[in-house]
């Protein structure tokens, strides 16, 4: 079930949103460290981390689902923002080459059919990059965010739903190991929190970032022969030879 878009604007309003998009904001960036001449589509509610790609991708554009509702983006710009069925995007087949899902698989009630879309919508190379709540992290376990809500999930889940929508995962990274505590000590250390919690690889982190590339072919099983008896003719089986 999605959030209505007036909660998730008021959550990146607050002192941990802000934090919370920061943080995060860097390990997107990370992963998509250059989109020079291409074309970026963010789908979800993920208009708080495409900022950063307006001024250098050569298109960038973002689809918010009917159920959650629309915000103008970008606010002092002519808006780039629409409202869309997230299983029938209104984009034509293979014109985006990045897509960034926040706040969308863990919400909508048709996964796959999103997935699905979004392979749609890619160019024959391109990438998605999925940011998804985490089953072990402390975020998923409190409602007063964003990642609190909907469906978290374990890393084994996410590849499953990827391989299934014909994706290729080919990396991955996980953020917000602070806790989603809004006082002032948790939020001025929430920096360290993210580089122990990174340099050690621990458990807990708040969500994962997959990146998956579009398969363009789903490969097929391979069968094996079936295994076929040699019979022998029964006519003449035990009559002596003239």
């Amino acid at each position: 079930m999605f959030l209505d878009v007036v909660d998730l604007r008021s959550f990146y309003a607050q002192p941990l949103g802000v934090v919370t998009r920061r943080l995060l904001g860097r390990a997107i960036r990370a992963r998509l460290p250059d989109v020079r001449g291409l074309s970026v589509l963010g789908v979800g509610y993920a208009t708080p981390y495409l900022g950063v790609f307006r001024e250098e991708a050569e298109r960038c554009v973002a689809l918010m689902p009917a159920a959650q509702g629309v915000v103008r983006w970008p606010s002092a710009a002519p808006t780039l923002a629409a409202l869309a069925d997230e299983g029938a995007l209104p984009l034509p087949t293979a014109s985006m080459d990045r897509v960034l899902a926040v706040h969308l698989l863990e919400m909508t009630p048709d996964a796959a059919a999103s997935l699905r879309e979004v392979w749609r919508v890619l160019a024959p190379g391109g990438r998605l990059l999925a940011v998804v709540p985490s089953r072990r992290g402390v975020w998923a376990r409190l409602d007063t965010t964003p990642f609190g809500n909907g469906r978290p999930f374990s890393r084994g889940q996410v590849l499953r739903l990827l391989r299934e929508a014909m994706f290729t995962p080919v990396g991955w990274d996980e953020a917000l190991w602070f806790p989603p505590v809004s006082s002032r000590w948790m939020l001025r250390t929430a920096v360290a929190w993210e580089r122990v919690g990174n340099g050690l690889s621990l458990p807990f982190a708040g969500v994962h970032l997959v990146e998956a590339t579009k398969q363009l072919y789903r490969p097929a099983p391979v069968k094996r022969p079936a295994f076929v008896p040699s019979l022998e003719p029964v006519f003449g089986r035990g009559i002596p030879a003239a």
